[in-house]
């Protein structure tokens, strides 16, 4: 591995050489969040074929869907209704969910701390990572978060009648957390960002 150089073409002292050089301690995190993503896959695709075998009147895909999506303290379905099809399909989304923002993660994360995947030009390259950086990151995770949160609170109130009113107001309460976190850190962003235009102006 040659020595890290600085724009001027210079090798780094190797302290600062050695501090550099730990990003890549970082590497074996971004490969366990790709195995994470192969088991949400596995996932998915467990869950789908339930809800087609259940809909083709497969009794055994039938019963793993009702003990997938049946709360505790709430009769179980004895069919597949519209209502346990939402539920499935809604679980079906949040893994899609998950898995796309494991993807901003490993490929932002990546790409923002760790070393340059040199996209640019391919025709596949996200949009989001032209641009990326830690605070762009950050906005796409909380917003990716709020939509997460979203399906769960959704799933809560379809069974509204299983929880206490303490209960839906927490959740509901926790969401606003996470949609205000999300506004306050694209607020401060925007401000950094202002800031710094501001700067390079004068």
């Amino acid at each position: 591995m040659t020595d890290p150089k600085q724009s001027n073409g210079r090798a780094l002292r190797p302290i600062p050489a050695f501090i550099f050089m730990s990003r890549w301690l970082q590497l074996p995190l971004y490969l366990g969040l790709i195995l994470a993503q192969c088991v949400y896959v596995f996932h998915f695709w467990v869950e789908l074929k339930d809800l087609i075998g259940a809909a083709m009147g497969n009794e055994a895909s039938l019963q793993h869907i009702i003990a997938a999506v049946t709360v505790p303290g709430a009769p179980p379905p004895t069919k597949l209704n519209e209502t346990t099809i939402m539920l499935v399909v809604l679980g079906l989304i949040d893994v899609v969910m998950i898995s796309n923002l494991l993807i901003m993660v490993i490929v932002g994360g990546y790409e923002t701390f760790v070393s340059r995947m040199h996209l640019e030009g391919h025709p596949d390259q996200p949009e989001w990572l032209s641009h990326v950086n830690a605070s762009v990151l950050k906005t796409k995770l909380a917003t990716a978060i709020i939509g997460i949160s979203s399906i769960h609170l959704l799933k809560t109130f379809i069974n509204a009648q299983v929880y206490t009113e303490k209960t839906l107001i927490a959740q509901t309460c926790i969401h606003l957390a996470f949609l205000l976190s999300a506004m306050a850190i694209a607020y401060t962003d925007r401000l950094m960002s202002h800031g710094q235009n501001g700067s390079k102006n004068h």
